[in-house]
């Protein structure tokens, strides 16, 4: 394979250097963070993955060891093409031991003995990204046992559950550690998952002009992506551009920009002159920062309830009105026609409806006329509230079904898929009240309860078979989000559909980098004027895990095409990037950019950027306000005392981080 360099054979009696970091995985997210902690931040990496499959199967011709190493071959033939040697710099200064320097181990489990044998006595971090749950916590109680000190990355699916764990081992490590530093025990331990790292952007492509949103104490970020300006136009920089798209934007010909398309990539962090170069480029801008409300309620995910709509019919809702409007024509027109008061004729009307009223053959014409009226009225009610109960009766026998594709349904969002990915974005669709139908080939998949619970139309079935797509209404929906596992089966999907709707928006998972960009460029081409991206999720989750490696706090990232820019959290103190500089000082283009400073006192500041921070609504109807300063003057000079939310590149953060590391006694 191309650009593959044999990795360094595993030597038992060679221990891996202190402060080297280990990775455990049985995927596509262990590989890629690997990959970005050896050749973006120059760390020491022990990658330990279970054992391959036979190598002569035609479902998998590379082991897991052979992909690891085909992939860290290809990394390190790109950077050698790029001159960075920066990138390849392990922590002893060596350029060109990029694969060699990367540790892989093969077992089972992460067992003590296997823990021990990584290293994990003598490591500064251990990311545990296994796609089971239960595995990872197993081995994070085991690693948080035998080193008390070392950093835990860890990957959940379950929210609720990562949180009580976090604290759980934090606690752990603090009754461990006797008077620990509270920012140190805060990035101890990090909970994670690529699903929600990666859902946000991947629902973000389904809509037109779209935002990725960023929250930092209870305030949020929106970067939007904006097309090119029209001629003599100049185009909104909000409150600062983030972002230049690349030059191919707009050439049906053209491939979506990644790191390896030269001057034809996105630029991330521009200057102003690059900005005013840039003519026929789409930006992403940081737009107004807007707070979160901590009161609005949760999405509703389902309950014993559903609503009126869903329990009775259309056709029986405008029945029921018609009958209504009729009994109040009567009442009118008793009042109209008797001194009766409004109680008085109302009762009597409702008598005659439910023929419980006497005849009124002493009345006055216009009651004897009234009553009869009221008598066929009440013949018209009858067979409408027996419909009623068959219809209720009906709908709560279908409850736990899942709903069909409505007829005349438009404008919708098609997902395939509804595994951990899937689900996560089916959630982030709702949230946003877009029309979602789904289509998932496995009844017994992860996202059905909540698909049924939320009421989100569903079709079961293989996508790749004939009229699935047409049962979950392709030809009149918005988009399609083929987030399936299998590459092959989101490319027939896409072509499907594009050969039914030739504009149709379409954005497909894809492992493979070259293979999306093959597949991109060829669907560019052959319908220039649809909007297709290809999405990587451990590419786009892989940066996070790092920056959390690293013990900074990551508050979310944004994709720019196939580049990805992070925002984070970094004190002043030992950066000398930053301290002493002024705001416009350490801006450096390209690396990363200072957008807020938190100017709360040291002592009071919420260890936890991202989240809201915790009020008594009761007690006072507005949130506390935010520390965090965005409209910086240029001249702000950062003291080291601050707290400042920067955006970066991948490897911008990388150096602001290696160069803390030279200067700060002890690390």
């Amino acid at each position: 394979m191309l650009g593959f360099v044999p990795p360094l054979p595993q030597q038992p009696g060679r221990p891996p250097s202190t402060g080297h970091m280990i990775v455990c995985g049985d995927d596509a997210l262990a590989r890629r963070l690997a990959v970005e902690l050896r050749f973006v931040y120059g760390e020491r990496v022990t990658l330990l993955l279970p054992p391959g499959r036979d190598a002569n199967s035609p479902e998998t011709p590379l082991t897991q060891r052979g992909r690891a190493a085909a992939l860290f071959g290809r990394m390190s033939a790109a950077m050698n093409r790029a001159g960075n040697g920066g990138g390849t710099t392990g922590g002893s200064g060596d350029t060109n031991a990029g694969v060699e320097a990367v540790r892989i181990m093969e077992a089972p489990e992460p067992s003590d003995d296997i823990l021990e044998e990584a290293g994990v006595d003598r490591a500064a971090a251990l990311a545990l990204v296994y796609d089971d749950d239960e595995r990872n916590i197993r081995a994070a109680l085991t690693a948080r046992r035998l080193n008390p000190r070392l950093r835990l990355v860890i990957r959940l699916y379950n929210r609720k559950l990562g949180q009580h764990l976090e604290e759980l081992l934090d606690q752990a490590a603090a009754v461990a550690m006797p008077g620990i530093d509270p920012a140190l025990l805060d990035a101890s331990t990090t909970v994670l998952s690529d699903a929600d790292t990666a859902a946000p952007a991947l629902a973000a492509t389904a809509l037109t002009g779209s935002s990725k949103i960023i929250q930092a104490e209870g305030l949020l970020l929106r970067a939007a992506e904006r097309p090119p300006p029209r001629s003599g136009e100049r185009a909104d920089p909000g409150l600062c551009t983030l972002a230049l798209l690349s030059s191919t934007t707009n050439d049906p010909a053209g491939a979506e920009g990644s790191d390896s398309s030269g001057d034809e990539a996105p630029q991330l962090l521009p200057d102003e002159s690059a900005i005013a170069a840039a003519t026929g480029r789409g930006t992403v801008v940081l737009e107004a920062v807007s707070r979160a409300d901590p009161d609005r309620p949760a999405t509703r995910m389902g309950g014993r309830g559903a609503p009126l709509s869903q329990v009775f019919s259309r056709r029986l809702r405008w029945s029921a009105l018609g009958v209504a409007l009729a009994a109040l024509a009567l009442v009118v027109a008793s009042l109209l026609t008797t001194e009766d008061s409004l109680i008085h004729s109302t009762y009597l009307t409702l008598l005659d409806l439910l023929g419980m009223n006497d005849p009124s053959e002493d009345g006055t014409t216009a009651r004897k006329v009234i009553q009869l009226l009221s008598g066929v009225a009440g013949l018209l009610l009858l067979p409408l509230l027996l419909a009623a109960v068959l219809e209720a009766f009906g709908t709560l026998r279908t409850a736990s079904s899942l709903r069909r594709p409505p007829r005349g349904l438009s404008g919708h969002v098609v997902l395939l898929g509804l595994g951990k990915i899937g689900t996560r974005v089916l959630v982030r669709l709702r949230e946003l009240d877009i029309p979602v139908v789904v289509v998932e080939e496995d009844p017994e998949a992860r996202g059905i309860p909540l698909a049924r619970s939320m009421h989100v139309p569903t079709v079961i079935g293989d996508v790749t078979q004939e009229g699935v797509l047409e049962a979950a209404k392709i030809r009149r929906a918005r988009a399609l989000l083929a987030l399936t596992s299998i590459d092959t089966t989101n490319l027939e999907a896409a072509l499907y559909a594009r050969s039914v709707k030739p504009d149709l928006r379409v954005a497909l998972r894809l492992y493979d980098d070259e293979f999306a960009t093959a597949v991109y460029r060829t669907l560019r081409t052959a319908h220039p004027q649809a909007l297709t991206r290809s999405r990587s999720v451990s590419h786009l989750a892989a940066p996070s895990f790092a920056v959390a490696m690293m013990g900074r706090q990551i508050l979310g990232a944004v994709p720019v095409e196939r580049k990805v820019m992070l925002f984070a959290a970094l004190e002043v103190a030992g950066h000398p990037q930053l301290e002493g500089h002024t705001v416009e000082q350490a801006f450096r283009a390209g690396a990363w950019r200072v957008l807020a400073i938190d100017a709360t006192p040291p002592a009071d500041r919420n260890p936890d950027l991202a989240a809201i921070p915790p009020y008594d609504p009761e007690g006072d109807a507005t949130p506390p306000p935010s520390g965090l300063v965005w409209d910086l003057h240029p001249g702000y000079v950062l003291r080291a005392q601050d707290r400042v939310v920067i955006a970066a590149t991948r490897r911008g953060l990388a150096e602001l981080l290696r160069r803390q590391r030279s200067v700060v006694p002890g690390r």
